[in-house]
């Protein structure tokens, strides 16, 4: 029983609490940030930090701290009975110590190297079926006053409720991951990858490609290398009448030109050294289906003529062979070179290029569109850990923001193969940033947006923006300008405002 009898606001608080776990299991770390903010105002702490225990290594992790030393001490870790908090997880009963320098458990070596003097704690363990998961502890109760008996009391409620929250969380957590990992057997099974997003960008160019998936007219997919092009062209494949008909690829950059014509139009035995039976290429293979025709860049001239009259008239011969084969093709073709600049050096075919370019698709690189970054972060980790037998939860606050702040060069290739790295090095539940090993330079580093509000982080991806497009464009500001698709004048404004320099 509580000695004061029952404080409305800390009654008021557990209720609107215990109404966001009951309705909310998206965002487990903001939950969880919230019940230690108001633990503290509650409990009149002038620190706290909520613990999280690894059972892996048997180590606390800070998860969250708060006060002004809560950035320094969240580089810490304390093993299982290490310190006041390491003894109230060993021994999963709370404890109260109004004079920290009476007591031998505690443990001074953070308190000084942060150069934060603590006086008294109280600390709890947050339970899960009465095992300890982790710990909240509160530090220097405001005005010099000793934590007492109901202060205790109140923070084991509060530290029942995080409990929940992480129950909760890792119960959603656990049945998402299932629903992604019987669609990526569905998909895989078919060849298929999934689709993963959240921007508006790309959420916008799905839905183009729900009305040009339903004609049969050729697409040219334009990007940067590794932004995703080859899965727009499976959405427009899957979403066409054509989706239970073959779907081919081929890679044109990374056949030679010796093989590139037979690889696509097939050949009749000798018609060269090495043709000793008929073989059908890949139009044929995907006669009713869709092609999609990588790096169409790279054609070769001499092939480009061949490829323009099966575009016009759906006809073309074997390699050796005289007689004309007909074929139903849709064909879709990516680049992520300057085709029209191509065109300019001679170097691809006028006539091809606008044959190919009826439905013209511009798929974003992963900088433009960071809201995509957290999804597919996840969705990779639960691929590489299913493939490693690892057990790996997800990201700490500091590594999701170190994946938010780099500019991805390499785009979603480049996030995949970071992502992958990491599971495979880190030691702990939760991949921290040097796992990421992202490269020095790669980043936006300078400026964060972790602890920004909404209007200063929104201008703060502006500025990135606008500086890489003034970057690609040579500080050329009408070239960027076209780019982002506003007047100079504007830009020029924006600039002297986000304070742009080169």
């Amino acid at each position: 029983m509580f000695k004061s009898g029952v404080d409305i606001r800390k009654l008021e608080t557990l209720i609107e609490i215990n109404a966001r776990i009951n309705s909310d299991y998206s965002d487990p770390g903001g939950l969880l940030q919230t019940i230690l903010e108001s633990a503290t105002r509650l409990s009149e702490g002038e620190a706290s930090s909520l613990l999280l225990l690894r059972p892996e290594n048997n180590k606390l992790y800070f998860e969250i701290a708060l006060g002004s030393k809560g950035p320094e001490v969240k580089k810490y870790s304390l093993n299982l009975g290490e310190g006041i908090a390491g003894w109230v997880a060993q021994n999963n009963r709370s404890l109260v110590v109004n004079d920290v320098d009476q007591d031998n458990r505690f443990l001074a070596d953070i308190s000084q190297q942060i150069g934060y003097p603590t006086h008294s704690i109280l600390a709890v363990p947050m339970r899960i079926r009465d095992r300890c998961v982790g710990v909240i502890e509160m530090i220097n109760k405001l005005g010099g006053k000793p934590f007492d008996e109901d202060d205790r009391q109140w923070l084991e409620i509060f530290a029942t409720q995080a409990a929940l929250a992480i129950q909760n969380a890792r119960s959603f957590q656990r049945a998402q991951q299932e629903i992604v990992l019987l669609q990526d057997r569905v998909t895989n099974h078919q060849g298929f990858h999934s689709f993963i997003c959240e921007s508006a960008a790309m959420k916008e160019r799905l839905e183009m490609i729900d009305r040009l998936a339903r004609t049969d007219s050729s697409v040219l997919i334009l990007g940067e290398s590794g932004s995703g092009k080859e899965l727009f062209a499976e959405q427009i494949h899957l979403r066409s009448n054509r989706s239970e008909k073959p779907f081919i690829r081929v890679n044109c950059a990374a056949l030679p030109d010796a093989l590139l014509e037979s690889e696509l139009f097939g050949h009749v035995k000798g018609a060269f050294t090495d043709a000793q039976s008929d073989r059908r290429g890949r139009f044929e293979l995907a006669d009713g289906g869709t092609i999609f025709l990588d790096e169409i860049g790279e054609l070769p001239l001499a092939l480009q003529a061949k490829m323009l009259r099966v575009l016009q008239s759906q006809t073309f011969e074997r390699v050796g062979s005289s007689q004309p084969l007909r074929v139903d093709v849709r064909i879709i073709a990516a680049t992520n070179r300057d085709i029209e600049q191509a065109v300019a050096d001679g170097q691809f075919r006028r006539d091809l290029y606008y044959r190919l370019n009826v439905l013209p698709i511009y798929v974003p690189p992963l900088r433009e569109r960071r809201e995509d970054v957290p999804p597919l972060a996840q969705h990779f980790l639960i691929r590489f850990r299913r493939e490693t037998n690892k057990s790996v939860t997800g990201f700490s606050s500091a590594a999701m923001e170190e994946l938010l702040s780099y500019s991805w060069p390499g785009n979603v290739r480049e996030l995949e193969n970071a992502v992958e790295r990491a599971v495979v090095v880190t030691g702990t539940e939760y991949i921290q940033p040097e796992d990421l090993a992202l490269k020095s330079g790669g980043g936006l580093k300078e400026e964060r947006y972790v602890g920004k509000t909404l209007k200063d982080s929104v201008n703060l991806f502006k500025k990135h923006f606008i500086r890489q497009t003034l970057e690609d464009q040579g500080w050329n500001q009408t070239a960027a300008a076209r780019v982002l698709g506003i007047q100079r004048t504007y830009l020029s404004r924006l600039i002297k405002e986000l304070e742009i320099t080169r």
